[in-house]
């Protein structure tokens, strides 16, 4: 599956669109990384715990979206997008979303 965030595939035509495709995930903070974070706060640096949280997201989301984009027959997601949003207390939703393509 080719993904990009361009609008098409350089090199490649697009020859049949599908539409939006999208998968997400809702992800809820952890009182043990919610403990360490507090800690890095106070000297500073990565928070390490948080930025693991949202590669699992986003990579749960974009397997998601593919899915979705071989389940119509396409063979390329473009003009891929990710979105947030708090949907609780201590709890976020991770969006990735694309147009689903054939490209030759």
């Amino acid at each position: 599956m080719i993904l990009t965030t361009l609008e098409g595939v350089p090199g490649r035509r697009i020859v049949k669109h599908f539409g939006l495709v999208q998968g997400s995930t809702i992800r809820a903070k952890h009182i043990g990384k919610d403990i360490l974070a507090g800690l890095q706060n106070i000297v500073g640096g990565e928070l390490r715990g948080y930025t693991e949280l949202l590669q699992e997201a986003r990579n749960e989301a974009v397997q998601r979206m593919i899915q979705e984009a071989r389940q119509l027959g396409a063979n390329a997601v473009v003009n891929v997008r990710f979105a947030t949003s708090s949907v609780a207390p201590g709890a976020a939703e991770l969006l990735a979303y694309g147009t689903a393509v054939v490209v030759e």
